[in-house]
């Protein structure tokens, strides 16, 4: 993070064109009284994915979005890292459920691989969430924060809930993956809470450490 920036009430972009990062964030965003618009009901352009971390993508999206819309703008930046797999599929999260954005295969993937490795035990089968929430305004100042959640790979996947590859993670310390906790267990948090679960909410609980006003 760069610096803290204090964001009043008032419009802002949320950089984002999938509906379930969107959706989250809304949530996320819904008490501190924001008048909320995606990038994608605005009809902006999703610039391209260059960078080579998760903090890179998420600062190119919310500067995009910011100079475009000439409003703060907020981008999401996350993927689902596994330890086995180096790493993978890390940034290309995405990418992995190809053009039609279809994560039965990308779930597939990532349990294909790990059984061609013989990765079978829940300590060989490691892995983590990352996001960064960037902050950006019209002008290139831009703050980003990271949250990230720890847990383990499941087959078959559990639970309908949530997108991406939440039926297979299973945090630390819990018995049921983010596939089948409810959008309040997985991301709720409010101001005075001490701990987000997702990591999504706590890249969102700094976020709002630091420009929010909202305390812990």
């Amino acid at each position: 993070m760069t610096k803290p920036f204090r964001l009043r009430p008032g419009p802002l972009v949320v950089a984002s064109h999938n509906e379930g990062k969107v959706r989250e964030i809304l949530d996320l965003l819904a008490p501190f009284g924001f008048e909320v618009i995606s990038a994608g009901a605005l009809g902006l352009d999703e610039p391209e994915e260059t960078g080579a971390t998760f903090e890179a993508n998420a600062i190119l999206k919310a500067r995009a979005a910011a100079e475009a819309s000439g409003l703060p703008s907020l981008a999401d930046d996350s993927g689902l890292a596994v330890e086995a797999l180096d790493g993978q599929p890390g940034i290309y999260s995405a990418r992995w459920a190809g053009e039609t954005r279809d994560f039965a295969v990308a779930m597939r993937k990532v349990e294909d691989r790990l059984r061609a490795l013989g990765a079978t035990a829940p300590d060989q089968r490691r892995a983590h969430f990352i996001a960064v929430l960037a902050l950006a305004f019209p002008g290139g100042d831009v703050a980003p924060f990271t949250g990230r959640v720890d847990g383990a790979i499941v087959w078959p996947p559990r639970g309908g809930k949530g997108f991406g590859y939440d039926p297979i993670f299973l945090p630390d310390s819990h018995s049921r993956t983010f596939g089948e906790m409810s959008a309040e267990e997985k991301h709720g948090w409010r101001p005075g809470q001490r701990t987000a679960l997702s990591h999504r909410a706590r890249a969102f609980q700094l976020f709002a450490r630091h420009c929010l006003d909202a305390g812990s």
